[in-house]
């Protein structure tokens, strides 16, 4: 969906629809939609700044990083961007860590399923995990730690440490 910036109205334009993303425009290779995503935007040009307030709602499935078996990830994200023209070159010079939601813009349309996807993408988990607590898979057999299948005996040691073990024992 692409905006004319010129015909953005003095109040404002406000948007309320779902977006529609391939599984492969995702970050995250493993992510599949559940539900459709929707977004509500409040787009506003206040001079030649145009600013942009989100929500984008959603729920994904994920596989955990750690046990590898399928979950739901509900998204409910917020977002404010600020969008300045390519001219006012004074800004990128002196962008701080602050300032990371400040964006420029090149032409007269912005590309609102762009910016969706963007926000989408990054409200994502660096390393998806079913719970905080997950333990995982056993390196040894391969079943599920924490439904309790596992009865592998496991050595603590690293074998590239057992060396020190026999200055510790003297």
């Amino acid at each position: 969906m692409i905006i004319d910036i010129e015909k953005i109205p003095q109040e404002g334009l406000k948007i309320s629809r779902e977006f529609e993303f391939p599984s492969t425009d995702l970050v995250e290779e493993s992510a599949v939609f559940l539900r459709p995503l929707h977004a509500d935007l409040h787009i506003k040009m206040i001079g030649d700044e145009i600013i942009i307030k989100g929500t984008i709602t959603t729920c994904v499935s994920f596989i955990c990083s750690r046990c590898l078996v399928p979950f739901e990830f509900p998204i409910d994200s917020k977002f404010d961007l600020i969008y300045f023209p390519e001219e006012r070159d004074e800004f990128k010079e002196q962008l701080e860590k602050d300032d990371l939601g400040r964006l420029f813009y090149h032409s007269q349309n912005i590309d609102l399923e762009e910016i969706v996807l963007e926000q989408l993408n990054l409200s994502f988990p660096v390393k998806p995990l079913c719970s905080k607590n997950c333990q995982g898979i056993c390196p040894v057999c391969g079943k599920l730690i924490q439904s309790g299948e596992c009865v592998c005996v496991k050595e603590d040691s690293d074998p590239r440490l057992d060396k020190l073990k026999y200055f510790i024992k003297r």
